[in-house]
């Protein structure tokens, strides 16, 4: 099999902190073209947006003796292939695999870049559900490329025609570029599923280093993969464990609850979501599942009430979370997650 290979390049460094507070790894976040990656352990690199293009969720790579292991590949394929770009700042090992945690839109249409170079692991459900569900015309793509990266380009086009600012207008301009950038390479995306897959468990040893693959349960979807290192204590969520509410268009609530209670029994200190910000330690996993628990116990009420899903979506009140989760602005959930909840529960009805 061929394999994904980063050479050394030119770096730009930014001095910061290392999330263990430097004790592991260089204590210097590097920044490409499209991606910052900064050093959360020796070897492992936490990697966001630069801000040039988009590009999805937040990834990971973790560097072994041998190879290199990714977690999610990103929006599209050309946010893939500025991943492996930019990868060469950091290490010129190869990637040999590739870790979808989750099917939606955002953590693997990056995927058919590294078919047949590396390969894309997942839980058994990742595979069924590209395959099967349609991917590129429902929820969470069609809401989220499909009608609002649009709606942003329109709206962009409106405020630039009429700001007098030059600065300000400059800066919409920009934002206008990486917009329609990103809703042109929309057009090059085949769903791919991962190559090989698994139920409970998977190990990886990229040489020097174990990485777990576990399915704890069902949760933000049918399949989502914790990537765990025991050594480091590290572990990586995708959208099972956010630093911010996730989406929850296709959600099992009530296992979601039970699954962050197994994810909390691991020995890990650093949890590296697949949005948001790292966090330390599990309280922030407790809130979310209050959070949980009671937008199912609020969305039953309503439910019970005859009250409408789209009625029920702007009465449900989570601000109680709004210190945890600050992008809570005041009352109300996004319909896709109402809509979910009240299919969740005609089917825990009609069992």
């Amino acid at each position: 099999m061929k394999q994904i290979t980063s050479g050394v390049g030119v770096v730009a460094i930014v001095i910061g902190a290392t999330l263990n507070g430097g004790a592991q790894g260089p204590a210097a976040a590097v920044s490409g073209k499209a991606y910052k990656f900064e050093p959360v352990a020796d070897g492992v690199y936490y990697a966001t947006s630069a801000g040039s293009m988009v590009t999805g969720s937040n990834n990971v790579a973790i560097v072994g003796d041998r190879d290199v292991l990714v977690v999610d590949t990103g929006t599209s394929p050309a946010a893939a292939r500025a991943f492996i770009e930019d990868l060469k700042l950091v290490t010129k090992k190869p990637i040999r695999y590739v870790v979808n945690t989750h099917f939606h839109y955002d953590h693997t249409d990056g995927n058919q870049v590294y078919a047949g170079k590396a390969d894309i692991i997942a839980h058994d459900y990742v595979k069924l559900a590209i395959q099967n569900l349609d991917v590129l015309h429902r929820e969470p793509f069609k809401t989220s490329q499909l009608t609002n990266v649009p709606n942003r380009i329109d709206a962009l086009r409106k405020q630039i025609a009429t700001e007098p600012d030059a600065t300000r207008k400059a800066t919409l301009e920009r934002q206008l570029a990486v917009a329609q950038q990103g809703w042109d390479e929309l057009k090059e995306i085949t769903p791919t599923p991962p190559n090989v897959t698994y139920s409970r468990k998977k190990v990886v040893n990229l040489g020097g280093r174990e990485v777990q693959l576990l399915f704890l349960g069902r949760g933000h979807t049918n399949g989502d993969t914790v990537i765990y290192l025991p050594k480091e204590k590290i572990v990586c969520t995708g959208d099972l464990m956010e630093s911010q509410i996730a989406y929850m268009g296709d959600a099992q609530f009530d296992e979601w609850v039970a699954t962050l209670e197994a994810l909390k029994t691991l020995d890990f200190d650093i949890d590296l979501p697949g949005h948001g910000a790292p966090f330390k330690g599990k309280d922030l996993i407790t809130a979310f599942q209050g959070y949980l628990t009671d937008f199912m116990k609020q969305g039953a009420a309503l439910r019970r009430q005859g009250v409408p899903v789209d009625a029920m979506a702007a009465r449900v009140d989570l601000t109680a979370y709004r210190t945890s989760f600050p992008q809570i602005q005041g009352p109300g959930v996004d319909i896709r997650g109402a809509q979910r909840l009240y299919e969740w529960m005609d089917g825990k009805s009609k069992k």
